[in-house]
């Protein structure tokens, strides 16, 4: 399901364009979908553009319902427009794996990251980033999806 994961240290910090969404989990596809449209708009229109793929930066594990922002690496920054607003990747010391599969089979990618994490005797924080390197647009076939996943570390031993 995910490959061996790896600790990174990530820097520097990198400038996003993103767009937050906060709605019930049966809600995520549509609202992140009309999130990504407005997004990609907003920052052709400004002469930016994403120099990275899409990402998801949860702002909080999810549960029945989702926080977080989708938004890409962007190069120059953006100012804010309707919804979209600047922000940025943050340099991080995280955990990173690479899970192929269904989007619908990510919350137990998360959990045997989190396991993984927790036998090394880490902890992870409450945020956490998914990079869709590869998805539906390039085929149905989902064993060639491939996402990354980012859970930054905290200073904590678990």
């Amino acid at each position: 399901m995910i490959e061996v994961p790896q600790i990174i240290d990530m820097a520097p910090a990198r400038a996003t364009a993103v767009v937050r969404v906060c709605c019930p989990r049966e809600e995520l596809p549509c609202t992140m979908g009309r999130g990504v449209r407005e997004l990609l708009d907003r920052i052709k229109v400004q002469g930016a553009r994403a120099i990275g793929p899409l990402f998801t930066h949860h702002l909080r594990g999810p549960t029945d319902s989702f926080d977080c922002e989708v938004g890409v690496t962007v190069d120059p920054a953006v100012h804010a427009a309707g919804r979209v607003h600047p922000g940025h990747w943050p340099a991080m010391r995280a955990a990173r794996t690479l899970y192929r599969g269904r989007y619908e089979d990510l919350p137990q990618a998360w959990a045997a990251l989190r396991a993984w994490i927790a036998l090394q005797g880490l902890a992870g924080t409450a945020e956490q980033w998914e990079c869709y390197i590869t998805g539906p647009e390039i085929g149905s076939d989902a064993s060639a999806w491939r996402t990354e996943l980012y859970l930054p570390l905290s200073g904590e031993v678990a």
